[in-house]
């Protein structure tokens, strides 16, 4: 399908790098390629381009931003940095899908953190990312470039469908590698805290923070992180976790781990072929774009196993059907 080219979509290369650098030093607004999931960019410490993100996604401001960066000594302009912890996890994990919240500097504005005295920051790994970033020389505010509580994008034309004419340009990356958010870990209390499970596992976490904790909490308001509302990643069909129900019929979609359904007519999505999560993660919201679009009455999804990046899609696979 060939959609209205209201925004213009680009190939990534030195001159449309530059170009939408410069669109948001400007206070603009665009999407970009992470390898988590494409983020909606604007400059996270000016207020006009925070209200556009805000008002592109149709997305309540109590909800706060992840502020990207592109280098580690960055976080020193934004936070009150002296968290020995978080030394340990940029050292390991960075760049990567790990956001870290922190206490704020006066620099940044409340809307930004929705309020919050904290900020949460990520360096992504993404290469196109970083050189965006480095080319508007601001920190950029990134969520999801989704109208909000829709299925996130993963590829540039998932965000054209969605936001073209509401933003001002798309950075075309191909498809983003891991698939889902990134995990998210409070360093602004006392003890570290997992608030999201998302593209790093909390075992790889828990590995280098010992006795981390975990408050991956469904909120109707004020979260203290992207992600943790009750409703979130949602299709527009309705949706379901499949509980042993019959499976049968040409308007019924599945989501299938292992199971396969006995009725041939019943549209089936396979995350994963050989049960890698890592696949099954990368795949998930292409899987729901896919059934989503097809005219299903219901969509289910058998969950996969509660371990490592399964957490993450399980996570996705609750919120997308309202559940806790």
């Amino acid at each position: 399908m060939n959609l209205p080219a209201l925004t213009p979509v680009w190939t990534p290369d030195d001159v449309t790098i530059r170009k939408a650098g410069s669109i948001l030093s400007e206070g603009g607004i665009g999407a970009m390629p992470t390898e988590t999931v494409y983020g909606l960019a604007g400059d996270a410490l000016n207020p006009t381009a925070v209200s556009r993100i805000f008002e592109a996604k149709n997305r309540p401001t109590f909800n706060p931003l992840i502020i990207h960066i592109a280098e580690p000594e960055d976080l020193h302009y934004l936070t009150v940095y002296p968290i020995e912890k978080a030394e340990l996890l940029i050292n390991k994990f960075w760049p990567g899908p790990l956001t870290l919240v922190l206490p704020k500097r006066k620099e940044v504005p409340d809307l930004t953190t929705g309020g919050k005295d904290s900020v949460a920051i990520r360096l992504p790994a993404h290469p196109i990312a970083r050189n965006l970033i480095r080319a508007s020389g601001k920190y950029l505010a990134a969520p999801s470039a989704n109208p909000f509580n829709y299925i996130s994008p993963t590829t540039a034309y998932h965000v054209q469908a969605q936001l073209s004419g509401k933003i001002d340009f798309i950075l075309d990356g191909g498809p983003c590698t891991v698939g889902v958010e990134s995990t998210v870990i409070s360093l602004a209390e006392k003890t570290p805290v997992l608030l999201r499970h998302g593209g790093l596992s909390f075992e790889d976490l828990e590995a280098v923070l010992p006795g981390l904790t975990e408050r991956t909490s469904i909120l109707h308001e004020s979260p203290d992180a992207p992600g943790q509302l009750a409703v979130h990643y949602s299709p527009g069909t309705r949706f379901k976790l499949w509980n042993g129900e019959d499976l049968s019929g040409p308007r019924t979609g599945f989501i299938s781990w292992t199971h396969v359904p006995e009725d041939p007519e019943v549209v089936t999505y396979r995350l994963s072929e050989s049960q890698s999560l890592i696949e099954g993660a990368s795949r998930l919201f292409q899987g729901l774009y896919e059934l989503d679009g097809k005219n299903l009455s219901i969509i289910y999804a058998e969950p996969v196993p509660d371990t490592g990046l399964g957490r993450a899609i399980n996570d996705r696979l609750r919120r997308a059907a309202g559940k806790s």
